[in-house]
């Protein structure tokens, strides 16, 4: 049993700012760190803090010392990175995250760079194929997501971020969709704006999809199986620093969880604990918990509550 992450590298570049910037607009930043990163990166990193199964990351970095580090950062983090490919003639993705000091919000600028030629021939190798939990995102080419799916004998996991349109035959390859709001919002063609938890799982029943666990920042998470009871899990209360990478977190720890074995919102509420503990740290991966940190928070995690509602709206 294993979790494989197919997905993006990135090197983070944190600004502490005062106050993020709106439009248009200079602010002037306190510090600059560089961190690793990625979407797929992250994911591989939480749960192979989390799991005692087998975790590997498949994707493509450049031939450069960025690239370097974020293989090194992942070994470290107690994941094979045997089916990570080094691309000659492009750099290692990267991402500026301007952080607001005191709540921790954050923005985000990816340049994908190597993580572009990431090709579905990549994808077509055992470490997809033999995986109990394959863990997806949309950093990397669509092409490559789909034939990662297509080579999934196990559970696939996809996180639609950055948001784009969904091909059907991929919606019908993934057993877990874990959107945030927006993103649910974007995928089921609806008008942006704030919804209930019974609208928003109205549309996440539009989506086809076998569930769906929408991740609502510090109001925790909705899950929606396609048939029976909607239910909100709500986080534990933590002292957030920095919330850059805790859905990357929660997915990660999502896919160890499952891999163990675990029901679905069993693995939810050990994901929103292993999230808010995320947030306790800076940069996406600072704050990343271990099992151990996991199950001392666990007690402190509300009981889901039931949501009345939940159909597709008419």
């Amino acid at each position: 049993m294993s979790v494989t992450v197919v997905g993006s590298l990135n090197e983070d570049v944190l600004v502490a700012v005062g106050r993020l910037p709106g439009r248009g607009e200079t602010v002037v930043g306190r510090t600059a760190t560089l961190a690793p990163g990625g979407k797929g990166a992250n994911q591989a990193a939480a749960a192979g803090g989390l799991a005692d199964v087998p975790v590997v990351m498949v994707g493509r970095v450049g031939d450069d010392p960025a690239g370097r580090r974020q293989v090194t950062a992942l070994q470290e983090a107690g994941v094979d990175t045997a089916p990570v490919l080094t691309t000659a003639g492009a750099p290692t993705g990267s991402a500026t995250i301007p952080v607001e000091d005191g709540s921790g919000e954050n923005l985000i600028v990816v340049v994908p760079g190597a993580n572009d030629a990431l090709t579905p021939a990549d994808v077509d190798v055992p470490a997809v194929r033999r995986a109990a939990v394959v863990l997806l995102q949309l950093e990397v080419p669509l092409e490559a997501v789909q034939a990662a799916a297509d080579a999934a004998s196990g559970t696939v996991v996809l996180t639609p971020a950055p948001p784009r349109p969904l091909p059907p035959e991929l919606l019908a390859r993934v057993a877990v969709l874990v959107p945030n709001e927006h993103e649910l919002v974007q995928l089921a063609g609806a008008d942006p704006g704030p919804r209930s938890p019974a609208e928003l799982a109205g549309l996440a029943r539009t989506l086809g999809v076998a569930s769906t666990v929408v991740t609502l920042g510090a109001r925790g998470a909705l899950v929606v199986p396609s048939e029976g009871p909607v239910s909100l899990q709500a986080p534990p209360p933590v002292e957030a620093v920095d919330t850059t990478g805790a859905g990357d977190c929660f997915t990660g720890a999502l896919g160890a969880a499952l891999a163990r074995g675990a029901a679905l919102a069993d693995a939810v509420r050990e994901s929103v604990a292993a999230a808010a503990l995320s947030t306790t740290g800076p940069g996406a991966r600072g704050g990343l918990p271990d099992a151990a940190a996991v199950r001392e928070l666990l007690p402190r995690v509300p009981a889901a509550v039931a949501v009345d509602g939940g159909s597709a709206p008419a």
